[in-house]
């Protein structure tokens, strides 16, 4: 269950704004920006495990030598580690329902099934770490996490229909945007301004898809977490593969809004 930096509450319907001008920004001082994010640390923690499990998944690394216990300890241990970046992180969703966008009874449906799945996989997860980490009784922990898992695949349910919808939105703002610019063409006057609109319209777009993608990785994961790992799409390999891109994706969409 590896949840991207938020289903829908930081990609979604509150989609998160490039920085204007990062290319002028030093180095140094965007990373301490960005590692000041939970985010930004929880995505780079998710990279190094999933680029473990690959190693592992692959056999490259005989099962026999030390360095694959050590990668099989180090991909148990950050998983333990990055649940404790989740602790409140339910709240924020709770925030995003009440302030979501809603025109329509298909909208609310959505934006409850997209913010409401994953707050309470997020509140749910609370109680995993703290079985893991051996504080509360571990009895009741396949049961968490099962109804951690169906909280999770059902947010995705919500947050790619929401994401689908606002990409239907954004091809037709895009169309509208070409035609007002291609009339200011032919007539000789100014565009500058709407070629800079077209421009980060593209991006958003662009962004969009990438938040598609990303959520179907995820999604994928999660129903694997539901299957017990059965399955043709429970290949260790192709679920490992599948959370390294949705850990590069989130990575990328912080680093830029950051």
């Amino acid at each position: 269950m590896e949840p991207k930096t938020s289903t829908v509450s930081s990609s979604s319907s509150k989609p998160q704004i490039p920085n204007p001008n990062p290319k002028n920004r030093d180095f140094l001082i965007h990373l301490e920006a960005y590692l000041a994010k939970r985010d930004g640390v929880d995505k780079l923690l998710k990279i190094s495990r999933y680029a473990s499990k690959i190693i592992l998944a692959s056999s490259v690394i005989p099962e026999s030598l030390p360095l694959s216990l050590r990668l099989k300890s180090f991909e148990s241990s950050v998983g333990v580690s990055r649940k404790a970046f989740r602790l409140g992180k339910f709240v924020q969703d709770v925030n995003a329902l009440r302030s979501a966008n809603v025109s329509s009874k298909e909208d609310l449906i959505l934006s409850i099934l997209a913010y409401g799945g994953e707050g309470l996989y997020y509140f749910v997860e609370q109680f995993v770490w703290l079985g893991k980490a051996g504080l509360i009784d571990k009895k009741n922990l396949n049961s968490l996490q099962k109804i951690s898992a169906w909280c999770e695949f059902i947010g995705y349910i919500g947050s790619v229909s929401l994401k689908v919808k606002e990409l239907r939105q954004i091809s037709e703002d895009e169309q509208c945007l070409l035609s007002t610019l291609e009339l200011s063409m032919i007539r000789g006057i100014g565009y500058v301004e709407e070629e800079e609109k077209l421009r980060k319209l593209r991006l958003k777009k662009l962004l969009k898809r990438l938040s598609v993608i990303q959520d179907f990785a995820d999604g994928l994961m999660a129903l694997a977490d539901i299957s017990d790992g059965k399955g043709l799409l429970s290949a260790p390999l192709l679920l490992s593969s599948a959370g390294l891109l949705s850990a590069l994706i989130s990575t990328h969409k912080n680093w830029i809004s950051c």
